[in-house]
């Protein structure tokens, strides 16, 4: 498969630009960099994606971005200043939703009014916001609860809302739904998209590729601290041009001979990933393709007990992203 490129980053003026990095690097221990060359732009009232895996290097550059670590080397400006020199004004601007729990031992409004005081608002200016982000992140009927016995979705939308008791200008979450039930997930992300209308940017870490398909305007996929992607959603998905996945799941006792002879049958137009028992398949000639799958099958005595093709997703985009990058380093 041919290397993927990153989008060329068109050059905004300054007054556009929330967040710049060039050839950021960072290492913990002076010999593994977390972040490797790293450079992006991220534009005022966007909803930044970064995807990637456990380890990747999402969180070390949100730690970056909101001056909890100093890069060990490169360029990184939020909001036109130096994290190094300007943590403190930078820190004013924005709000961060970690990953971590973190409440303190009162209710829901608690939360909120004690958020107010920290920032310094006066009661009147407190109280009002307060009753706008309990009703606006679906939080009234709850706002006397101990937000300690209050659900996992429930704790993620008051994390999110007492970020708004300041005026913030980027807003950053990292994997802010982890544990959510689909319905909480979604009421979470509304909210999200509801604050981004009003001219929030948002930079949002996330092992959800449905979730970034809903959510982001743009995403990055970063693998083993190197950005390998970045552009919309929409032409990440179209990258691979007329090709459909094959999504296939076969039974019988041992159906490894038929996924070892998959790949050769099908030729070099298609693209295989195999499991146990099942395949997803990336190819220019889904036709030929399925009668190729049948055939093998046949031939084999292998029992298809699931076939189905689809579009591609975003999922099929990073998976192939990072599946390439794997193929790069095993040849080098």
């Amino acid at each position: 498969m041919p290397a993927v490129p990153v989008r060329p980053t068109v050059t905004l003026p300054a007054e556009e630009i929330a967040i710049s990095a060039e050839n950021l690097r960072h290492t913990y221990d002076r010999r593994h960099f977390a972040l490797d060359g790293v450079g992006f732009t991220v534009r005022r009232g966007e909803v930044f994606g970064l995807l990637g895996r456990n380890g990747a290097g999402k969180s070390t550059l949100i730690k970056a971005m909101t001056t909890l670590i100093q890069p060990t080397s490169g360029t990184l400006r939020v909001l036109g200043m130096d994290p190094a020199r300007d943590g403190q004004q930078i820190r004013q601007r924005i709000g961060v939703v970690q990953q971590a729990e973190s409440f303190d031992f009162t209710t829901v409004e608690g939360n909120l009014n004690i958020y107010g005081v920290l920032w310094g608002l006066p009661k009147s200016e407190r109280v009002r916001r307060r009753e706008q982000l309990l009703s606006r992140f679906d939080l009234t009927e709850i706002r006397r609860r101990r937000a300690f016995d209050i659900s996992g979705g429930q704790k993620r939308r008051v994390q999110v809302a007492r970020e708004f008791m300041h005026d913030m200008e980027i807003l950053f979450l990292d994997e802010p739904t982890v544990g959510l039930d689909v319905i909480m997930r979604r009421t979470l992300l509304d909210s999200i998209r509801a604050e981004v209308r009003r001219g929030l940017t948002v930079v949002f870490t996330t092992h959800n590729l449905e979730e970034a398909d809903y959510l982001c305007d743009r995403v990055a996929v970063i693998d083993e601290g190197h950005i390998l992607l970045l552009d919309e959603v929409e032409n990440l998905k179209r990258l691979y041009g007329g090709k459909k996945t094959i999504d296939i799941t076969v039974g019988g006792k041992d159906p490894a001979p038929f996924f070892a002879r998959l790949p050769e049958a099908l030729g070099g137009g298609s693209s295989v990933r195999t499991n146990a028992s099942s395949a997803v398949i990336l190819t220019d000639d889904p036709k030929q393709a399925l009668a190729t799958i049948v055939e093998l099958s046949r031939s084999l005595g292998v029992q298809i007990e699931w076939l189905n093709v689809r579009t591609n997703t975003l999922e099929d985009v990073f998976l192939r992203s990072v599946r390439h990058r794997e193929g790069e380093n095993g040849a080098a």
